[in-house]
């Protein structure tokens, strides 16, 4: 623990010792009688959210979900986002940014999902990483969070996560790892126990892991109301208790004077927010972008994130000069995700309708408002058939039809009830598509969507996700050819909820036992055989590309450049995600069947060929071992898999590995 140069905690007396270890209101840090400023903290995964002395919600821009910056596969775009929020931060005063959350996509159904990036933990990661060099360059702190095992938000403060060490160190553990390169100034607590012993008490997981493992040394904060018992979280290394507890003072004196925490373990904790407040007055903050490139931004990491996954007939993007109609009030106020991560802006989008028609000229573009609620509006049989026989007359007498749905409502606190959309949208799908062929669906979601009842009838599918205030100028620009989509899933998306490991349960309120194991997500699925709807990875374009040319150069004993070629084959510049697998084929120890190491989002012109390289190193072909209690490369063959998707393998390759024999474990002498 290195000791504040600027605060000395020789001069704080014990009272103010134990009250710098809690906040003194929702969002401040306490002042200790003036001897050391406060910092101030606040929400903002998709922007930033901060109250006025009056509790008002002050405006920022509302960027696009953390969900959907996943799916641009796109290290500069998440440094953008991050830096992007960083100004608003500066703008409002804002010190310490409470943001990114890097908690696994485990179940589809968990309400928090939007702020999460991925069900795959080096995605993840590496793109957390990058958003927090973003916020932090710019003299803004920033909290990752919540570590660990926060996978759903049922039962959150109750139920534990029951998790196996392999399991932990493989999936759970893995993003925090990653991101932690980038030295966020803060980590904070999940609210869940793990493995029977709340994340705010648990001192194997914050001193043991995150600590001593992980080599994290900030200040760790507890979820708001996370922490159980005062003087335990201090133990555990909890530093700051947020917001303020007004029984956190009398339990950590009862306890000092109990014997049942130190003097030292106090200190311990004081330093690390002396450390936390000395870095805050140090640091310059420096903004780089006016509300209004703010904004800009927000549209460009929308339209990189946004994604295709069906085009059939190539009936997108819409021609100019034909008749359209855009169906759904979602089209002119899209959805974004509550809670914590709440965002008030003062920018008033425009209807994707009107937007469509400025950007095609030569069409003709319908609008009907409350189409989608229809099927359930209030009034007589009689009234909604009219209405009814209205909209689809329109819709028929159109080139195509694009309608905006949305699915369960998502947000903190609570979980979605299911992963389909919402009944009455399904049933203005069937009966759109039994007038009009050409159906169009933009789905204003963030999570996994079950789409079986109706897919079939539709030419063209788009997860508009969160995208925030950008979102009707982003889909509006994909939509109508200006933009060429590139964004790629960032979770597989079953048939149905059925198919998940999880289904649709939730645990018995107590626990839950994360017997997956290391099998999440497309792990899962491509270990047991069963089929999705989209895999992992997948999006489409208006542009084709062809992958060719694998080499694969061993630069160290266990280093290796995968490099390839990628040709844009059409007649649209586009932008690809190319990813890169690695399989191990012998295995002494159960291992997925290939696992994401590496990827690239490469923009190639039209015709124009660009090689891409992928650097994969020791972790790459690692596993971990809880008899060695740490990550093992077991020597053999490997397969690296170059896709456009999980699911669809481009190139493949052979390596070889061989270690000192000293690293190795012995093998069995058959036949001796």
């Amino acid at each position: 623990m290195a000791k504040s140069k600027k605060y000395d905690i020789n001069k704080l007396t014990l009272e103010e010792k134990i009250l710098l270890l809690t906040g003194v209101n929702e969002w401040k840090t306490y002042s200790a009688n003036g001897k050391v400023p406060q910092i101030v903290v606040s929400d903002g995964p998709n922007g930033l959210q901060m109250f006025d002395d009056d509790n008002n919600r002050k405006s920022a821009t509302a960027m696009p979900a953390l969900s959907l910056v996943a799916q641009t596969w796109d290290k500069e775009l998440a440094y953008l986002d991050g830096e992007t929020i960083a100004n608003d931060a500066i703008e409002n005063g804002a010190d310490i940014l409470l943001a990114p959350g890097v908690n696994i996509k485990r179940t589809p159904l968990n309400g928090r999902n939007f702020e999460y990036f991925s069900e795959d933990p080096m995605l993840s990661g590496v793109l957390a990483r990058e958003f927090i060099k973003g916020v932090q360059d710019r003299g803004v702190g920033t909290s990752l969070k919540h570590f660990c095992a926060n996978n759903r938000e049922k039962g959150r403060r109750v139920q534990t996560s029951e998790i196996d060490e392999r399991t932990l160190n493989e999936i759970y553990y893995r993003p925090f790892e990653i991101a932690l390169e980038a030295k966020p100034w803060t980590v904070m607590c999940a609210y869940n126990p793990v493995n029977g012993v709340y994340a705010s008490e648990n001192k194997k997981l914050l001193k043991g892991v995150l600590r001593d493992k992980l080599g994290f040394d900030g200040l760790i904060v507890s979820d708001w109301a996370s922490v159980q018992n005062p003087y335990k979280s201090i133990k555990a290394t909890i530093d700051l208790i947020m917001p303020y507890n007004e029984l956190t003072l009398d339990s950590v004196k009862e306890a000092l004077a109990k014997g049942n925490i130190s003097m030292e373990e106090i200190d311990y904790c004081v330093e690390n927010v002396l450390n936390l407040v000395e870095k805050v007055q140090n640091s310059t903050p420096k903004m780089n972008y006016n509300k209004e490139q703010r904004h800009q931004n927000a549209v460009k990491i929308a339209k990189a994130g946004i994604t295709l996954l069906k085009n059939e007939d190539n009936i997108l993007p819409l021609k100019d000069g034909g008749k359209y109609l855009v169906v759904g009030d979602l089209s002119e106020t899209p959805l974004g995700g509550l809670g914590s991560a709440y965002v008030q802006t003062d920018y008033v989008q425009e209807p994707v309708a009107k937007l469509l028609a400025e950007k095609l000229p030569k069409s003709e573009v319908g609008y009907d408002r409350a189409a989608c609620a229809c099927a359930s509006w209030a009034g007589s049989n009689r009234i909604k058939l009219e209405y009814a026989k209205r909209v689809y007359t329109e819709a028929y007498e159109k080139d195509a039809v694009i309608v905006f749905v949305s699915g369960d409502t998502e947000s903190e606190s609570f979980d979605r009830s299911h992963i389909k959309l919402k009944k009455e949208y399904e049933e203005v799908i069937r009966n759109l598509a039994r007038y009009n062929e050409n159906i169009i669906v933009v789905i204003n979601a963030t999570s996994a969507i079950d789409m079986q009842d109706w897919i079939d009838d539709v030419k063209a599918v788009v997860i508009e996700g969160f995208a925030g205030e950008a979102t009707n100028e982003a889909i509006s620009s994909i939509l109508a050819g200006e933009t060429n989509p590139s964004g790629k899933l960032a979770e597989s998306f079953p048939y149905d909820l059925e198919d998940t490991f999880t289904g649709d349960d939730t645990g018995n309120g107590l626990v839950e036992w994360y017997n997956d194991g290391i099998f999440v997500g497309y792990r899962y699925y491509e270990k047991y055989g069963i089929d999705v709807l989209f895999p992992f990875g997948h999006g489409l374009s208006y542009s084709e590309f062809k992958y060719d040319n694998l080499s694969i150069e061993q630069t160290g004993e266990c280093d290796f450049t995968v490099s390839y070629d990628i040709t844009n084959v059409s007649n649209v510049d586009g932008a690809e995600v190319s990813q890169v697998y690695v399989k191990d084929v012998f295995s002494m120890v159960i291992r997925p069947e290939k696992e994401l190491k590496g990827f690239e989002k490469t923009f190639i012109k039209a015709g124009e060929t660009k090689r891409v390289s992928v650097k994969l190193d020791f972790r790459s072909f690692a596993y971990y071992n809880t008899a060695l209690d740490k990550w093992h490369v077991e020597n053999g063959a490997f397969t690296v898999l170059v896709g456009a998707s999980s699911a669809d393998i481009k190139l493949t390759g052979k390596i070889n590995i061989n270690l000192d024999d000293s690293t190795q474990q012995s093998q069995a002498l058959v036949g001796r």
